[in-house]
């Protein structure tokens, strides 16, 4: 889930940015210290989007920077359990296969890659042995986040399954839509047996 989020935090204002108005080197190192970072807290920061406020800087002996408590607006994506995520297959394994979502890679196990016995074809793909349906590379997916782990905090562990209704690959899930309005129309389209008029 995407948040925008005020943040407390310090500036470490180096010297080679002294020369530079103290909104705009601000601004920069904040850039550079936490655009593209990750954060078990605060998952991964997209970009910094305001500094709200700069306090008085301090500089520490033997340092030469100058440090400023600051308080600034981010943007940032934390993952979440059940959440819906969309994206491109990027690698397939043995044992599963490997999804971008945008701000980080979830990993599909085979036994969460469909409601089917998969395997893994010499081709490259994960294949479905009663349904027919395969996963290869470049495939555009919808998967909900089952599982995720902060062992390393840089480079959190997230497990993704596709075994639910309305997820896959984009194709089948159109196809079994399409599947389900055919049923529900063949319903719909039993005739209505009209009451007879009485004759008074």
């Amino acid at each position: 889930m995407y948040y925008k989020s005020e943040v407390n935090g310090v500036a470490r204002i180096p010297p080679a940015l002294f020369s530079e108005k103290l909104e705009t080197a601000v601004e920069k190192q904040l850039k550079t210290d936490y655009e593209g970072q990750v954060y078990e807290e605060l998952g991964k920061v997209i970009q910094i989007l305001d500094v709200k406020k700069i306090e008085e800087g301090v500089i520490i002996p033997g340092d030469g920077a100058a440090y400023h408590r600051t308080k600034f607006v981010m943007l940032h994506y934390v993952p979440e359990i059940n959440e819906i995520v969309e994206g491109d297959i990027k690698d397939i394994a043995k044992f599963g296969a490997f999804v971008d979502f945008g701000p980080f890679e979830g990993m599909i196990h085979v036994s969460q890659a469909m409601d089917d016995f998969v395997s893994f074809s010499k081709s490259g793909t994960l294949a479905g042995k009663k349904s027919g349906r395969n996963l290869k590379t470049g495939d555009y997916v919808r998967a909900r986040i089952v599982a995720i782990s902060y062992k390393d905090p840089k480079n959190p562990k997230i497990g993704l399954t596709m075994r639910q209704p309305a997820l896959g690959k984009i194709e089948w899930i159109e196809a079994d839509t399409k599947d389900e309005r055919k049923a529900m129309g063949k319903v719909e389209e039993k005739p209505v047996e009209k009451k007879k008029k009485v004759k008074k």
